[in-house]
């Protein structure tokens, strides 16, 4: 990986993806609502209130990879120093941030007519919220400091104890008594999910994974463009 401290080698890569990212994201987002809102049935019980699902769900698990893809950048920084790795922490963080927003909206826009509230301090709830708390400790940090390498390394060390969560909030609904249902989609026996709900639910999640590697390969590139920009005037200042 070290091949790709090279701006210009990542840049080459990041436009090889990009076109790749950005179409397999059109093409899942498209079939995944028309899965989800046309094809798909409504639940015996939730009617097409379960439709919140094919947000819901995708922008949880997408939360926590994102947390994971972030403590994984912050590790391959504080060890290897690799130039790129804290800037692609820092590039996904706020996106997801935004993953997990979502999941809380969804949730509660979810459990106000299926459990009669819109929140209750159930442990994955509580779980989720505090990953959110976790992104945002992450990009106060790094904004805290006058040397940008102390607010990147505070922030790293953040991302790595804070990864601890990722598995409380995978398995919350199995070590405690919660309001949500036990693991439906990844399990020992197979999915309990009716394959007419379970395909429209994996396209979903597939659109938000190409969402996650368009708009961070896009931040990341930008934060190259501004680090030459502000390079260029430093040295004009000094020349």
């Amino acid at each position: 990986m070290h091949r790709f401290a090279n701006p210009n080698r990542f840049l080459k890569l990041a436009n090889a993806i990009l076109p790749w990212s950005n179409g397999v994201l059109v093409v899942s987002l498209l079939a995944g609502l028309a899965l989800a809102l046309v094809w798909s049935p409504g639940d015996y019980q939730q009617g097409d209130t379960v439709r919140i699902m094919y947000v819901h769900v995708p922008a949880a698990w997408m939360g926590m990879f994102a947390y994971v893809a972030m403590a994984v950048a912050s590790a391959v920084a504080l060890i290897w120093k690799h130039p790129l790795a804290d800037l692609a922490g820092r590039a996904t963080a706020p996106v997801g941030a935004a993953f997990t927003f979502v999941c809380l909206v969804t949730g509660a826009l979810w459990g106000k007519p299926m459990w009669g509230t819109w929140w209750v301090w159930d442990a994955r709830l509580t779980s989720m919220l505090i990953l959110l708390f976790l992104y945002f400790g992450y990009m106060a940090l790094h904004n805290a400091f006058d040397d940008p390498q102390r607010g990147a390394k505070a922030a790293a060390v953040l991302a790595l104890v804070g990864v601890v969560n990722v598995p409380i909030i995978k398995f919350s609904v199995d070590w405690w008594n919660t309001l949500h249902q036990p693991a439906s989609v990844v399990r020992m026996d197979g999915p309990a999910v009716d394959p007419s709900m379970l395909w429209p639910l994996l396209v979903m999640g597939l659109a938000f994974k190409a969402f996650y590697v368009s708009v961070v390969l896009l931040r990341i590139k930008a934060e190259i463009a501004d680090a030459k920009i502000r390079a260029l005037r430093m040295s004009e200042i000094h020349g």
